[in-house]
């Protein structure tokens, strides 16, 4: 077996890191729990006491680990399907997606 392993121990295709989601939709709705979650635990503390910095693990958790994670995975979701990667002769490139390929 080639490839790096992923978080919950899937594999992207290709071997590579995949953080994207399974549509745009619900990538922002994690991320406006995962960030919501982080900003109540930290901006209520004053407020509420150390109880609810139990909030920023599930903001966390939202965000599959780290907000740039959640970037990344952003980045990913809006890309996907528009962008195709050809690799010759040990150079990549990124280049748009036609209809037929």
């Amino acid at each position: 077996m080639t490839g790096r392993w992923v978080k919950g121990g899937e594999r992207a295709a290709g071997g590579r890191s995949d953080f994207a989601s399974a549509s745009l939709p619900r990538h922002l709705l994690r991320g406006a729990v995962g960030f919501g979650a982080i900003a109540a635990g930290l901006g209520l503390l004053p407020v509420l006491g150390a109880v609810v910095l139990l909030l920023v693990p599930v903001g966390l958790l939202a965000l599959r680990g780290c907000p740039m994670c959640w970037a990344i995975g952003l980045l990913q979701t809006v890309s996907r399907g528009r962008l195709r990667r050809d690799c010759a002769d040990g150079r990549c490139s990124l280049a748009v997606r036609t209809e037929g390929r």
